[in-house]
């Protein structure tokens, strides 16, 4: 047969599927033209990986599949029972090859589907097809990545200072990236990235792959000594978590791997691309009350705040922890998922109705799979806590996991959730996962993996029975941000750190792998409360600009110049929204760290921040060269928003009679514009119309 190829949008996938096997993979990367649509391919010599890798093709790296039978082990030899192709040349398509190994008692599923975007994802399901139960102890999706991909990234990260990019060489062997928190994890690489030597975000070619999976996965890079190399991810299971009885089966969870030919911006617009087909309504601006009350939740103090945020031109009002029983500290309460009659005695109505009356949304705070020991719900149900229940795992936060996949605490949790988003009509709700999971045991054996396809029940089940329900995942800040729960919920908490100085960084990376109307980004109080640095109020509008704006920050101990300066950002932010939240990100690769040059582009308009986040070695800045414009298209440019105070601005930036400046996108991306001088902690929004 002909080698089987998918192409769409600059990428090509090749399957070569002559020989006995699986189909191995001869090429992923840039498109092959039309002598490929043709089927016109030479003869594609050297090694490649199988759609599997295993050691009967002579695959002596990582395997793909490994598992195994008590009291005797059979290397599994698939043979193909068939393939089935769905493509269209230039628009994607799907392969589905299915296979088996009738010694081995196995049957395979694979499953690529390439979007019209140039994203693959890849999805493999093994089923036993013999009577002695199969133990999974790995499967994984694979794709190779040729010599010259010579570097990798990936990124690290704590609490409150998520997405650090760490680089290094991609030499012979495994760079694995293994995560056993029991969710994705503050410290997830998220995307792991092999390319060219010095790739950047505009410059070199770049492969990457991500896990859409919310609970104990890995990503890894192989290079082999006989001269392939690949990149893989997949679920990370515990011994014995996946036992397959007769007929039972195991699927991965979806790989996404990504390809571009010109730096990290193409392959990460690849990604937004699959997120953004799932279209959202208009980004409300959202102020959360958790910085600005924490848990005092007196109801005076909250319809101020509620005023004052209406005041300012926002428009969703969140109510975070310490409504529920219980809840006047975080020792207690989790589970208890009832209003506090005593410090709520007419429920939340008086507030959800002036909320709502002042034209805001009202959405509500929960942390459904957690649970304090000290709740009512643990006293009365100790057995429904993941782990032994004679010897429960240690503490994080003074709170348990809750046991999910137990059938009565996922019908509690569906009750009380269905019921509370009933009663006050929510528009939306922040589903909180503060705590790592340590030593989980369901039912005898490891229990992330149940646990995890139990949340995503809840949350599917949840969405079905209110389908205007918008949800956001936060986990401690960052540490739930994956394909898996974003398939499920509406945007992320990028992290519980507002610092702007902090979060320009975060959100940069973030954005690799989520647009900009999926992070949310808020403006926090002038001290910030994780870092105790104080940052001014444009700077940190301007960083929050680039997101899901919101606001977490105290408005009653604001003083009115400060509300009225935050009310010009927030308008600023809605006429910008549309641009801000379908543009294509772009991200400038300049050369002194102490600046950062970021934007969205639309083809009639885009913006752009300039931002200073630290002291610049240089006396004077370089030019501010526009990435993404079309080069044969004229702008009109102007300065967006508050100018930072005691900057000299340059000529172009400054009002004239003869109007805004025009230049092409040709001038602007290679010459640039003479940049201020800003001082740290600033930063200036710029705005291109086209002519």
């Amino acid at each position: 047969m002909s080698p089987v190829i998918l192409s769409a949008a600059g990428v090509a996938l090749v399957l070569d599927d002559s020989g006995p096997g699986l189909p191995r993979v001869r090429h992923f990367g840039a498109g092959l033209g039309p002598v490929a649509a043709a089927g016109l391919l030479p003869a594609l010599p050297g090694p490649a990986p199988r759609l599997l890798p295993a050691q009967g093709d002579g695959w002596y790296g990582r395997p793909g599949l490994s598992g195994g039978r008590d009291g005797e082990h059979w290397p599994v030899r698939w043979t193909v029972d068939g393939i089935d192709v769905t493509a269209e040349p230039g628009s994607g398509g799907s392969v589905t090859v299915t296979a088996s190994d009738a010694r081995a008692g196995l049957r395979l599923t694979s499953e690529l589907v390439m979007d019209g975007g140039g994203l693959v994802r890849m999805r493999h399901t093994v089923t036993n097809a013999a009577a002695s139960p199969y133990r999974v102890a790995g499967l994984v999706c694979v794709l190779p990545v040729p010599a010259r991909a010579g570097e990798l990234l990936d990124f690290t990260g704590r609490w409150a200072l998520e997405k650090v990019p760490q680089r290094g060489a991609f030499g012979q062997g495994v760079w694995s990236r293994e995560n056993r928190r029991g969710r994705t994890g503050h410290d997830a690489t998220g995307l792991l990235v092999a390319g060219t030597e010095g790739f950047g975000f505009r410059r070199g070619e770049v492969w990457a792959v991500h896990a859409g999976w919310s609970g104990d996965h890995v990503h890894y890079a192989e290079r082999l000594a006989e001269g392939v190399a690949l990149l893989g991810a997949g679920e990370l299971l515990e011994p014995g978590e996946v036992v397959l009885a007769e007929g039972e089966r195991y699927s991965t969870p979806w790989v996404y791997f990504t390809w571009s030919g010109g730096g990290l911006d193409d392959a990460s617009a690849r990604l937004h691309g699959h997120l953004r087909a799932r279209p959202l309504p208009v980004r409300p601006v959202t102020l959360n009350n958790w910085e600005a009350t924490y848990f005092d939740h007196g109801l005076d103090r909250l319809l101020e705040l509620a005023d004052l945020a209406a005041a300012a031109g926002i428009e969703r009002f969140v109510l975070d922890d310490g409504w529920f029983r219980h809840r006047r500290h975080d020792r207690a309460g989790l589970g208890d998922w009832y209003v506090d009659e005593g410090v709520w005695p007419d429920g939340l109505h008086p507030l959800a109705d002036r909320v709502r009356k002042l034209g805001m949304q009202f959405g509500l705070w929960f942390e459904p799979e957690m649970v304090n020991p000290d709740s009512d719900l643990a006293r009365e149900h100790p057995d429904w806590m993941l782990g032994h229940a004679e010897r429960l795992p240690p503490p994080q936060r003074h709170q348990q996991v809750l046991d999910l996949a137990r059938p009565e605490a996922y019908a509690y949790l569906l009750e009380r959730l269905d019921t509370l988003v009933g009663e006050y009509a929510l528009d939306y709700i922040k589903w909180d996962h503060n705590r790592d999971i340590a030593e989980p045991v369901h039912d005898g054996v490891p229990g992330v993996h149940a646990q995890t396809l139990a949340t995503y029940r809840l949350l599917d089940e949840l969405r079905a029975r209110h389908p205007g329900l918008e949800i956001e995942s936060c986990s401690s800040g960052g540490a739930r941000v994956d394909y898996g729960v974003l398939a499920r919920t509406d945007r992320v908490w990028t992290s519980d750190s507002n610092d702007a100085l902090d979060r320009q960084h975060i959100q940069r990376w973030t954005g690799l792998l989520v647009p900009p109307e999926r992070m949310g980004c808020h403006v926090g109080a002038p001290r910030d409360h994780v870092t105790g640095r104080s940052v001014p109020l444009a700077f940190r509008a301007a960083t929050a600009l680039f997101g899901h704006m919101g606001v977490e920050w105290d408005l009653t101990a604001a003083s009115q110049e400060e509300r009225d300066e935050l009310a010009t950002w927030i308008a600023l932010h809605k006429r910008l929204r549309p641009v801000l939240h379908a543009g294509r990100v772009v991200r400038a690769d300049l050369s002194d760290p102490a600046e950062l040059l970021h934007g969205v582009v639309l083809p009639e308009r885009a913006v752009f921040a300039y931002a200073q986040v630290s002291s610049r070695l240089a006396i004077e800045p370089g030019p501010l060269r526009l990435p993404g414009l079309d080069p044969g298209a004229e702008y009109e440019v102007r300065v967006a928003g508050p100018v930072p105070e005691g900057v000299l601005m340059p000529q172009w930036a400054s009002a004239s009679d003869q109007g805004p400046v025009r230049l092409t996108g040709a001038v602007l991306g290679e010459l640039g514009l003479p940049a201020p001088a800003l001082r740290p902690a600033s930063a200036l929004v710029i705005e291109l119309e086209r002519v």
